[in-house]
């Protein structure tokens, strides 16, 4: 194959990619509004992420919304986590590309393998979070637009999520994510078993770097939709924005001082 066909073929691939990150998040959000509501009025949510209520146990955890309860948060994660680590996936497609030469459906695969083993370590913390979800709707510490009902821990989450920013653990995945082409070339692995390997390393930089930070649902309502999409800007400003760094550390400082007003409140 020429040097011009390839050149060709991969400038379509790489389209290919991007558009298939795109229509993933464009996927995302939209079953998010499909369920999600501005936080302000929860008769304009829609039903069917909201377990069913029974008069003397209140919510009632079928086994049924077990797993719509994890698909909403699986979908939550991708929507929240998909956009910031796209420059990542771009970036592997095109290195993967080059090594597989003209290989084109081998080069595919590993790609698909990469944003696969990405996407499976927050696919497990969805599952986490569903069972934090259940133990605090069992403790009657939701309402019913899923955010805390109680400014105690409201309060703890926000100073412990704003705690975090400032750890050294935060700093170094903060790092990884903020810097592809250091990662890509540390942790090179060639082949499609490769790519799912650095995928999945690469989402477990990005947990530690962001779990505390999608606990905050929580707080403002986990179907409040203008609360996700402040807290997924957030994280794309951390991983993406020159000043990313600093902006950790002031949303740090926010976080902290929030917090601590509402455990004042808590105290009076």
């Amino acid at each position: 194959m020429s040097t011009a066909a390839l050149e060709t073929l991969f400038k379509r691939d790489r389209v290919i990619v991007g558009g298939a990150l795109c229509a993933l998040i464009l996927l995302s959000w939209i079953a998010l509004l499909a369920g999600a509501g501005t936080g302000m009025d929860p008769a304009a949510m829609s039903g069917w992420w909201i377990p069913p209520v029974t008069p003397s146990s209140g919510a009632l955890w079928t086994p049924a919304y077990w797993v719509v309860a994890f698909f909403m948060w699986a979908v939550m994660m991708v929507a929240m986590m998909l956009p910031s680590a796209s420059p990542m996936v771009l970036l592997y497609a095109r290195v993967v590309r080059q090594a597989e030469g003209g290989r084109v459906r081998k080069a595919s695969a590993s790609i698909a393998a990469f944003a696969s083993g990405y996407l499976t370590l927050w696919i497990l913390f969805s599952a986490i979070t569903v069972i934090v979800q259940n133990v605090l709707e069992r403790t009657a510490a939701l309402s019913a637009m899923m955010s805390s009902r109680s400014v105690l821990l409201s309060g703890m989450l926000l100073v412990a999520a704003g705690l975090y920013q400032f750890t050294p653990l935060k700093g170094a995945c903060l790092s990884h994510c903020r810097g592809p082409a250091a990662f890509i070339a540390a942790h090179w692995r060639p082949g499609v078993a490769g790519g799912w390997r650095m995928g999945l390393l690469h989402g477990a930089h990005c947990v530690g770097c962001c779990a505390a930070l999608m606990l905050l649902p929580f707080v403002g309502g986990v179907m409040n939709l203008i609360w996700i999409a402040g807290l997924t800007l957030l994280v794309a400003v951390e991983k993406l924005a020159p000043f990313g760094p600093l902006t950790a550390r002031a949303l740090g400082v926010a976080l902290i001082g929030g917090g601590a007003a509402l455990l004042v409140l808590a105290g009076h």
